[in-house]
C-alpha cells in the first residue's frame, strides 16, 4: 500500500508477520551446522532487496 505522499508502507500486522518469519528463519539456520549469522544476514538482505524492488515498482505503477 502507499501513503498519501506515494511512499510504500507496511501495516503493523505485516511487520509482525515479517519479524516472525525472520525469527523462524534464524531458528532454522541455527540447527544447520553449515550456516551461521552471516548466512542469516545474507538471506535477510536478499529478501529486503526483493521487497524494496517490489515496493518501488508498485509506487511507480501509480505515477
Amino acid at each position: 500500500m502507499t501513503a498519501n505522499d506515494g511512499q510504500p508502507y507496511l501495516s503493523c500486522e505485516a511487520v509482525l508477520v515479517l519479524l516472525r518469519a525472520i525469527a523462524e528463519s534464524c531458528r532454522n539456520l541455527a540447527d544447520d551446522p553449515d550456516c551461521d549469522l552471516h548466512t542469516a544476514g545474507a538471506a535477510i538482505d536478499i529478501e529486503a532487496d526483493a521487497l524494496e524492488s517490489r515496493a518501488i515498482a508498485a509506487t511507480q505503477e501509480g505515477s
